[in-house]
């Protein structure tokens, strides 16, 4: 059983910084894409980050490119999403998610991923 589970939410201010992680279990880890999306109350869920199953390739939504990071550590299941320069509008529950192919590009299309965590709370104050 695919099991996804993120850590690392909270509450902080404009302009602060927060590493979010994701540990994934019952799949191959390093065989997978990997994402970071979010959702706002009353907003759909969009993609914000995601990363090949190497590390190599990695692909931000425009909203939050130069600000964010996407790392992973196959050795340890893990995938990390650095958040840097905080705004409100990052306000949003963030859910980490594992790409549905094997060894494939990836994609910032929440459908595109088939097992996600039940997300985590990031909250900036302004």
């Amino acid at each position: 059983q695919v099991q996804v589970m993120e850590s690392g939410g909270g509450l902080v201010q404009a302009g602060d910084s927060l590493t979010l992680s994701c540990t994934a279990s019952g799949l191959r880890f390093d065989g997978y894409a990997m994402g970071w999306f979010r959702q706002a109350p009353g907003k759909e869920r969009e993609g914000v980050s995601c990363i090949n199953w190497s590390g190599r390739i990695t692909y931000h939504a425009d909203s939050v490119k130069g600000r964010f990071a996407i790392s992973r550590d196959n050795a340890k299941n893990t995938l990390y999403l650095e958040m840097s320069s905080l705004k409100p509008e990052d306000t949003a529950t963030y859910y980490c998610a594992a790409y549905r192919g094997f060894r494939t590009l990836p994609s910032l299309v929440p459908a595109d991923y088939n097992y996600w965590g039940q997300g985590t709370q990031v909250t900036v104050s302004s």
